[in-house]
């Protein structure tokens, strides 16, 4: 992937052409673009008095942000937006203090810009150093997710970023408001109004163009369904950093714990069933069925879930649902699950390579070898043994917040913090050498 240098002006000869970019859209770039020359060169603490202004301000301001939040809920259930999304999309005082929490720990993070990545002298007595900086301009294009608003505007000032976001119709009262309230936070402590800002009132117009501005915009991150995500790696002429949709595979292997695969199965799928990391398709040994299987699969149908299951888990379990060949790839974002009994561990690993989304894949065993066989066989973002897959997540990994979870292979795998938020440039110096 081919990353713009972080300070540099938008280049004449990247830029689309006369008359393809709205002229009010491409004023909010160039502020953008200055902007981030600005937090390119802030010191840690300036960009941590800007993320404890901005978490002050989301409390202080809730009660305007909750209201906006419940104009887009209202329009969302009018309109027949799905349980899932709408999940997603609200907004309330649990949920903004988990934020202001999160954007309080993104300040007492260490900064990335600066740090030296790998460096030596060479035989000629030139000093070579890699160094971490911003991209510049980081471009987001999401849905229905107005938390992703303040975690990424949290991440990018924090990494030295201006931030452009296109949030989507049905949070846009709500993210009209969040933007507002970041700005006056930043303007507060002497941070550029435009290092973050909305271009929502572009409506889907300002996402198609966001993907062709190429020399304003360094990179892009798109964070919502599979069709939104494809559609932006299709069209955009900006670099992507592709984050995906969850196929999230939980195996229990013939010796897996009782205890720990009711409750990961429990949490993985139920905690909460609308986000990308929650669990969709159990996989289980078929040693293992008869003994965990009745268990498991009760206590899903107990929370709720509906349980789509293959014969031999329908012949184990009959309070469940035929599975079509296509609930192998749905991610459901529902109390839904799909269930099937596999032949052992080498069957598992071929159907999570067939159906997965290279998301999260979790293994329920005691067995070593059979350990080390799905870490080391499995190729997603992240791979885990007995825990649930719903700490796939920034927070959960210790990075405050997350711009999202990449399921590529490019750049950035797994969620992604302040680091993924940076490129890097060589440093030389020398004292008058010249090249033979």
């Amino acid at each position: 992937m081919s990353i713009s240098e972080a300070t540099a002006p938008a280049d004449a000869a990247t830029r689309p052409a006369e008359g393809d970019l709205d002229p009010a859209l491409v004023h909010k770039l160039e502020a953008a673009k200055t902007a981030s020359r600005f937090l390119a060169t802030a010191t840690a603490d300036v960009k941590n008095a800007g993320l404890r202004a901005i978490a002050a301000a989301v409390r202080k301001e809730s009660a305007r942000i909750i209201a906006a939040n419940d104009v887009d809920l209202a329009r969302g259930r009018d309109s027949g937006l799905s349980a899932g999304l709408q999940d997603r999309l609200r907004l309330d005082e649990a949920r903004l203090e988990s934020l202001a929490v999160a954007t309080e720990l993104i300040a007492t993070l260490v900064d990335p810009v600066g740090e030296g990545l790998r460096g030596k002298i060479l035989p000629n007595g030139l000093q070579l150093t890699q160094v971490r900086v911003p991209f510049g301009v980081v471009g987001a294009i999401y849905e229905a997710r107005p938390n992703v608003t303040i975690d990424i505007a949290a991440l990018a000032l924090k990494s030295g970023n201006a931030a452009v976001l296109r949030g989507g119709s049905a949070a846009e009262a709500t993210n009209t408001v969040l933007v507002d309230v970041i700005q006056e936070a930043l303007v507060g402590v002497g941070i550029p109004r435009h290092s973050v800002q909305t271009i929502d009132e572009f409506g889907r117009a300002g996402a198609t163009q966001l993907m062709r501005a190429r020399g304003y915009v360094d990179v892009l991150i798109p964070r919502g369904s599979a069709a939104l995500i494809d559609a932006v790696v299709r069209e955009s002429k900006v670099p992507v950093i592709e984050t995906g949709a969850g196929v999230v595979h939980v195996f229990l292997d013939e010796s897996a714990d009782e205890k720990w695969a009711i409750d990961i199965v429990h949490n993985a799928k139920v905690q909460r069933p609308s986000v990308c990391n929650a669990l969709e398709t159990l996989l289980v040994h078929e040693k293992a069925a008869p003994r965990l299987l009745p268990a498991v699969l009760s206590r899903l149908r107990d929370a709720g879930v509906t349980i789509h299951g293959d014969e031999r888990t329908r012949a184990l379990f009959a309070d469940s649902v035929a599975a079509t060949d296509d609930d192998w790839s749905t991610e459901y974002m529902t109390l839904d699950i799909s269930v099937r009994v596999v032949d052992g561990l080498d069957q598992a690993i071929d159907h999570i390579a067939a159906y997965s989304t290279h998301h999260t894949e979790s293994i329920i065993t005691n067995d070593l070898a059979n350990t080390e066989r799905f870490l080391a066989e499995v190729d997603s973002a992240v791979v885990m043994v007995n825990a649930s897959t719903r700490f796939t997540d920034g927070g959960e990994f210790g990075f405050g917040a997350e711009v999202g979870i990449s399921t590529q292979k490019l750049h950035a795998r797994g969620p992604m913090g302040l680091s993924e938020l940076t490129s890097s440039k060589w440093i030389v110096r020398g004292a008058g050498q010249i090249r033979a």
